[in-house]
């Protein structure tokens, strides 16, 4: 009776603030709960109400009254009135966001440092080892005391939970109860003391692979699965959530050593006998780089698989030996955890690259220990001692600008329909001297040759030869580092022909550069590509796509370079150019012209490029079309010797 009594005590304790203890009894599943606390007026004062910051104080708690343990948990909480997130105990956000960090659109929670709810039966109703509870702090716009700003929703983000409506209480609460799915099937059974490898875009391990009592040694893998992903001098950051701090590497290198912050930091107090002139950094949020590829056989920095390539990683389609990157990297502990069992990963990671995908990382979770071959040559395996995996996978924000666009020209029609007006974004205060709204004007072919700013010219006498519209300011540019140009070439009984042209307007060259288009009805008729390397790929069991690179020894597209006479001649692109080939006799029916013969998307190095919304109108028609494409390959040819 007494053990009954002090359980009961125990869950009424932790949801006093959250919930009702009917409710968290009556739950036989994960009782999810969020209680507002409080908040006051925050500077400055505005006339606008809807923008008048307020702090809020609220408190997260989550509490598994299943049969089965709950492992790596995360909970949604639908934020709906712009918050701002300011501190989270006990949880970090599980998009790998530093705090603080904007919410308004809602965020996922993922625990930390228990990422695990052990059940009340394995723990005899112990609710410390049971649940979890959040407190927050942050900021919120136009919701001001008495009035209380609630989430929309709150829901277990975990795969295989069905969700309740929640359930009020009062104004000021609101809980929850989620249980398993019954048709949801798994491969995660009940006694396994690790979740499975997920699946992901982008996979990093965090292996530890050496421990003593105030360090340890990881081996981190990044392992890239997307056919079309890529990463460009990858820069790779995490927080250390436990005051950490790097004392050396092998395969890669911080982009700024400094261990400042550990000799005026309690590092230098706790560390007194450590020479800190070695140590190769000490901020709470360090960014790797990759090596230079002189430094692999390195006895010092290099001297490990995949590592020292200058941050390139390939999808595994083009190369899979060049698919992953690996380095090496030891790690000093801080009081209280100087312990050699006693590990933890770092937190929040994020990587991203140069005119690349953007990746999002989910938060490390354990996983059973990385085998590897023995280094004895004998015919067995040895085990990490400890393996947390992170998964990345490729995400698009909304209105985010792309990174390269593309334009459209075809042999029955002299103009070329250019990238939009400004698909890369586009520079601040530019209403003055440019519309940022009025569409790009049509070009004539040898436009193409020349940076934007030498355009104008070409643009104004052209559009007055045919008699097109001129917005007045002139349409800003499209601000793009890489443009393609997808020209229809011919268009004939049996088949028909584009020819693809890659310029880099950047300062940045790039090595072992591709390029995919995804084209719904043509792909099937595909031949022949004559001066790049060509082939299908299908992406989600649909074969659409159309995957180029440069042949072995021409895939170096270089940067933007000056002009033969740097004071009268613009600058100079990097180009590439190639003919595709196509066959009607597998695609029945295809309207070249009218659209069939142009892709509906567009990647460059793994980043989906702008598209015009319109295709060159067959409707015009004149003699000088074909001198003019003829004129265009020329001018490249001639320039690209």
């Amino acid at each position: 009776m007494l053990r009954h009594h002090c359980f009961g005590l125990a869950v009424l304790t932790l949801f006093l603030a959250t919930a009702s203890f009917s409710k968290a009894q009556s739950c036989n599943g994960i009782l999810v709960s969020y209680a507002y606390s409080g908040g006051l007026r925050l500077p400055p004062n505005v006339t606008d109400p809807a923008k008048q910051p307020y702090r809020f104080e609220s408190t997260l708690t989550v509490l598994n009254n299943g049969l089965d343990e709950l492992k790596s948990w995360k909970v949604f909480v639908g934020f709906d009135h712009n918050e701002f997130l300011v501190s989270a105990s006990n949880a970090v956000l599980a998009d790998g966001t530093t705090l603080p960090a904007a919410v308004g659109n809602g965020t996922v929670f993922a625990g930390y440092p228990m990422t695990d709810l052990k059940t009340a039966v394995e723990t005899a109703g112990d609710v410390n080892q049971m649940g979890a509870q959040i407190d927050l702090v942050g900021t919120v716009f136009g919701v001001a005391p008495p009035s209380v700003p609630m989430p929309s929703s709150i829901n277990l983000a975990n795969d295989g939970f069905l969700c309740r409506k929640s359930t009020a209480q009062g104004k000021n609460a609101s809980s929850v109860c989620c249980t398993r799915d019954p048709k949801f099937k798994t491969n995660i059974t009940t006694d396994e003391e690790f979740l499975p490898r997920q699946n992901g875009d982008l996979t990093i391990m965090y292996d530890v692979t050496r421990t003593y009592d105030s360090n340890y040694w990881a081996e981190v893998t990044i392992a890239n699965h997307n056919p079309l992903g890529r990463l460009d001098n990858w820069r790779l950051s995490w927080d250390w959530m436990n005051d950490e701090f790097i004392y050396s590497m092998k395969g890669a290198y911080p982009s700024v050593v400094d261990a400042s912050d550990c000799i005026f930091g309690k590092q230098g107090t706790f560390y007194k006998d450590l020479d800190f002139a070695n140590v190769l950094n000490c901020e709470r949020r360090p960014t790797l780089i990759d090596l230079p590829p002189t430094k692999f056989n390195d006895t010092d920095l290099g001297k490990i698989p995949f590592c020292c390539r200058n941050g390139t990683i390939l999808p595994p389609s083009m190369d899979p030996s060049k698919s992953a990157s690996r380095f090496q990297i030891q790690v000093f502990k801080m009081p209280p955890a100087l312990n050699r069992s006693q590990l933890s990963p770092p937190q929040n990671w994020k990587i991203s690259g140069t005119l690349n995908p953007d990746y999002k990382c989910g938060p490390p979770v354990r996983v059973s220990p990385t085998e590897n071959p023995d280094p004895s040559g004998l015919p067995s395996n040895k085990t990490v001692m400890a393996s947390w995996q992170v998964v990345c996978n490729i995400t698009t924000a909304k209105r985010t600008a792309s990174k390269c666009c593309v334009s459209f020209s075809a042999y029955y029609n002299d103009s070329v329909i250019p990238c939009k007006t400004c698909a890369c974004g586009c520079s601040k205060n530019t209403e003055r001297t440019c519309s940022i709204t009025a569409p790009a004007l049509w070009l004539p072919p040898e436009a193409l040759l020349v940076p934007f700013e030498n355009r104008t010219a070409k643009a104004l006498a052209w559009a007055s030869l045919k008699h097109l519209p001129v917005p007045k300011p002139m349409p800003c540019s499209d601000n793009c580092g890489v443009s393609i140009n997808w020209h229809l070439y011919t268009d004939y009984t049996k088949g028909w022909s584009a020819r693809v042209t890659v310029f880099n307007w950047g300062d940045t060259s790039f090595a072992d550069w591709f390029t995919a288009v995804q084209m719904d009805k043509a792909v099937a008729g595909f031949e022949k590509m004559y001066s790049f390397n060509a082939s299908t790929l299908e992406l989600n069991g649909v074969n659409n796509t159309i995957l180029m690179q440069g042949l072995p020894g021409l895939n170096y597209l270089v940067a933007e370079t000056d002009g033969t006479d740097p004071l009268k001649d613009p600058r100079v692109p990097g180009k590439q150019q190639s003919v595709i080939s196509f066959t009607k006799k597998t695609t029945p029916g295809i309207n070249v012209a009218g659209g069939d013969g142009f892709p509906t998307k567009v990647f460059f190095n793994g980043e989906e490029c702008s598209l015009p919304s319109v295709y060159p109108s067959s409707g015009f028609r004149n003699g000088f079309s074909w001198a003019t494409s003829m004129l265009l390959m020329l001018l490249l040819i001639v320039l690209m010797r």
